[in-house]
């Protein structure tokens, strides 16, 4: 169903059609993001800053909030919440984007800490460096050749989001083809 994700109503109504449907949501992954403006803080424009902050962190906790009850009527319900090394280093120029990949981590640990005593469970993924248009974005200089492929990525997230895995409130990372875990910080 295509859906802009920053039309939270639609968020509902999709949370709605799912439960109608299928009464139970098994995985969810909050991929959508984007990059805005990299330039000074003081130079970020309200808009841009709103912008960012309404799709990466915003339609996140929307989903939260449509898809609450629907994860938890699964066997096995899980969310993958994709973030960045950004979210940690605090670089310079990198100030929306950086702000809201830290949020989000905040919400998935915060979501991942009330479900823990459910069949519920959330955790994070950093791809690193992909070839995806962000990235070239962000980078405009870098060898998209030289970065692993999307598909490749995927593979990962489908195991973070498989029955099986109980782990929950970690922060997973990818390097060449494998996980890195990481715990919270406490």
């Amino acid at each position: 169903m295509p859906l802009d994700l920053r039309d939270y109503e639609g968020i509902d109504r999709l949370g709605l059609a799912l439960h109608q449907r299928f009464g139970r949501l098994d995985a969810l992954v909050g991929n959508a993001g984007i990059l805005g403006p990299l330039s000074p803080l003081g130079h970020v424009e309200a808009t841009a800053w709103q912008e960012v902050l309404a799709l990466n962190i915003t339609a996140n906790w929307r989903l939260v909030c449509a898809m609450d009850q629907l994860l938890k009527s699964s066997d096995a319900g899980r969310i993958v919440f994709i973030t960045s090394g950004v979210a940690a280093m605090a670089l310079a120029y990198w100030g929306p984007y950086a702000v809201s990949k830290a949020a989000l981590e905040a919400l998935a640990r915060t979501y991942a800490a009330e479900t823990a005593t459910t069949k519920v469970r959330v955790n994070l993924f950093n791809p690193g460096p992909i070839r995806t248009r962000m990235r070239a974005q962000a980078f405009p200089g870098e060898d998209p050749m030289m970065l692993e492929t999307p598909d490749k990525v995927a593979e990962k997230i489908v195991e973070l989001c498989l029955p099986g895995l109980q782990e929950n409130g970690k922060l997973y990372a990818y390097s060449q083809g494998k996980f890195l875990q990481f715990r919270p910080p406490s």
